[in-house]
């Protein structure tokens, strides 16, 4: 800064020059400052966004921790029931074979006594033992009970496998997964929360194999499903409707809901770690922070439309092969790989 005067007018004195001292050295001071408060906010931003990035890596160890709790779980369950129903199983089939010789061997009593003469004591007593068992009961309803219990305890060795497969114990490595199956295991592990809030809807087509981590994708699938029923209004039942599809080198899993729907003002938001549209004590906030990551680690990305008071669309992209695998072995990076839509 340089000031200047006019030949005309009187030379600066030394009180001048003081005085302009003084101002540029307030200046100088006023530069610092800014300059000071500027680094200040700079610091702020990035002790914030390592703060947030700590947070979430946190609660993703959290989630890893838990989902190794539920693999240990599943193995754990698995060797307790399997042998008792690996026996049920045997019996009950040694049962119906025993009730089928049984039933055969009444027919054939039924036979031969009805040969004999109406009122021969023998006829007569079986006929009233017949009545009073209600043999032509027994003959119908015996076999129907016997396949009812061979179908539960195939339905509890099915969610057994299923829980193995969900937390795909001891496979928490990239490998090639069959999406669709892994999706059929989640339903019947969320079966309970579906069932009396809505109906879902297959529209399935089948995928190629994806090279992802199992676990963490039927984590994601589990959050969307969970979203989608707990969107449904209390009085009333929704549909859920499920679609998968390919294009190109892309393949993706679609959860649409007849919900509630999400507010436009929230719908940039969702994605952020501890923001929920639930009431108090209803949720965490961090069910769809995770699903997002777990998406852009795997080089894919979540979308969704919503309407509200007509429902919600999640859409969950993947490439085949995975992400490039210098990508595989590296920390999850700080931005969730989301990108909301407005419908």
């Amino acid at each position: 800064m340089s000031l200047n005067r006019g030949a005309d007018r009187p030379p600066f004195t030394r009180e001048d020059v003081e005085h302009g001292g003084a101002m540029v050295h307030l200046m100088a001071l006023v530069i610092e400052n800014a300059r000071l408060q500027e680094e200040q906010a700079r610091r702020i931003r990035e002790l914030t966004a390592l703060n947030r990035r700590l947070e979430e890596a946190q609660v993703q160890l959290m989630q890893s921790e838990k989902m190794a709790a539920i693999g240990q779980l599943a193995a754990g369950v698995a060797h307790e029931i399997n042998n008792p129903v690996g026996y049920i199983r045997s019996n009950l089939g040694a049962l119906g074979e025993y009730l089928q010789a049984l039933l055969g061997l009444a027919g054939r009593a039924e036979e031969a006594l009805g040969a004999l003469p109406p009122e021969h004591p023998a006829r007569r007593a079986w006929a009233e033992a017949c009545a009073a068992a209600d043999l032509d009961f027994l003959r119908e309803d015996a076999p129907q009970l016997l396949a009812q219990c061979g179908e539960g305890v195939e339905r509890v060795g099915r969610i057994v496998r299923d829980l193995k497969e969900f937390s795909h114990v001891d496979e928490a490595q990239w490998q090639e997964a069959d999406l669709l199956q892994g999706l059929a295991s989640t339903l019947n592990i969320v079966h309970n929360e579906l069932k009396y809030r809505a109906e879902v809807v297959r529209e399935l087509q089948p995928l190629p194999p994806v090279r992802c981590i199992p676990s963490q994708v039927n984590q994601v699938l589990m959050n969307l499903l969970v979203n989608a029923a707990q969107a449904m209004e209390e009085d009333r039942r929704g549909t859920i409707t499920l679609r998968s599809g390919s294009e190109g080198p892309w393949v993706w899993l679609e959860v649409e809901d007849t919900g509630c729907g999400i507010p436009r003002e929230r719908l940039g938001r969702i994605f952020d770690p501890f923001f929920t549209t639930k009431p108090v004590g209803k949720g965490t906030g961090l069910g769809l922070a995770l699903s997002a990551r777990i998406a852009q680690r795997h080089g894919g990305r979540i979308e969704v439309e919503s309407t509200p008071g007509r429902g919600s669309r999640f859409r969950l992209w993947l490439p085949r092969e995975g992400p490039p695998p210098e990508a595989e072995g590296e920390a999850e990076a700080a931005a969730p790989g989301a990108r909301p839509v407005e419908a």
